[in-house]
């Protein structure tokens, strides 16, 4: 672990470049990790990683690598995309799982001299990513991380200007944490020098190092939606609460004689004559058989799908 890096104090650099964490085995979210990368599973017909691509693009960035390991012929297709093939997209394949850490160093080459916003491949959000640039720019740390009021993971400690870490999980046994990291940070390249090359390593230790020292920014960033969609659970209830395009592809199939109510349905999908899907998300070119059942079902393969099915992956 390299020592904690003095603030350059270098403002008006600006970010224009991030890193989409695209490597994770995404295991809560079996059996659909095991057709696609986490990040490519759909979310109202379109990959969770374009969702991440569109946010970051709002925000001035231009420049994005992404780190691949599981199915990574998967991404092909998704770099082949309108909104994607355009942009300047560079892909890491990491034949062993580097974590973030040690994911982040094996792109220092690419990353070069420039400051660099960093984004869970598996978290959709509206949140102001223009703001979180700013505040780390402003701040002269090394890092500067965006977290949330509300939620369930609250393992972030700030202290009374709510704008430096100052424990995470209770790791430095100062206080119990009040806030949600979103997955979503800034780094400037000074922070790649905290982090041991060729190793597979989380972040949280340099972390943790830089909140000892008074170093570890914060952003509370509480407008807008921010959802973590790692489980099927808040995978279901993003595609119930979330009005992001029609829920209905205009290729899919629905027979005049079937029941669609509360569900999403992607392209090339087929509901034939009889069929009733209830409050469920069926991915592109699944088809679901006459008199079949469903509810709270995610249809991922694009094996038919008969008989009564509640709460299952299929």
């Amino acid at each position: 672990m390299g020592l904690v890096p003095e603030g350059d104090g270098r403002l008006g650099r600006g970010v224009h470049q991030a890193f989409i964490l695209g490597a994770g085995l995404g295991t809560r979210l079996r059996p659909l990790t095991d057709h696609v990368p986490k990040p490519l599973v759909p979310l109202f017909h379109r990959p969770l990683a374009w969702w991440a691509f569109e946010a970051c693009g709002k925000a001035g960035i231009d420049r994005f690598a992404v780190n691949t390991h599981h199915l990574p012929e998967m991404w092909d297709d998704f770099a082949r995309l309108p909104d994607i093939r355009d942009r300047d997209v560079t892909f890491f394949h990491e034949p062993e799982l580097l974590e973030t850490g040690g994911g982040l160093k094996n792109i220092a080459s690419w990353i070069g001299d420039d400051p660099l916003l960093i984004h869970n491949g598996d978290v959709y959000s509206t949140l102001d990513l223009g703001k979180l640039i700013a505040a780390h720019e402003a701040s002269g740390n090394p890092v500067t991380i965006a977290i949330r009021s509300e939620g369930d993971a609250k393992h972030i400690a700030l202290d009374v200007s709510d704008t430096r870490v100052t424990d995470i999980r209770r790791k430095l046994g100062k206080e119990d944490g009040t806030h949600v990291f979103s997955g979503i940070y800034c780094v400037s390249p000074e922070f790649l020098g905290m982090l041991p090359p060729g190793e597979k390593v989380s972040v949280i230790p340099a972390f943790l190092e830089l909140a000892t020292a008074g170093k570890l920014g914060a952003l509370v960033m509480d407008d807008g939606v921010w959802l973590d969609l790692g489980d099927r659970n808040s995978y279901l209830a993003a595609h119930r609460t979330l009005g992001l395009g029609e829920p209905i592809h205009p290729d899919a199939r629905i027979s005049p004689d079937a029941t669609v109510e509360d569900s999403v349905v992607g392209p090339g999908a087929v509901v034939e004559a009889g069929a009733v899907v209830r409050n469920s998300v069926l991915w592109a070119g699944s088809r679901v058989s006459s008199g079949a059942e469903l509810d709270r079902c995610v249809v991922c393969s694009k094996l038919p799908v008969s008989g009564q099915h509640r709460g299952e992956d299929l």
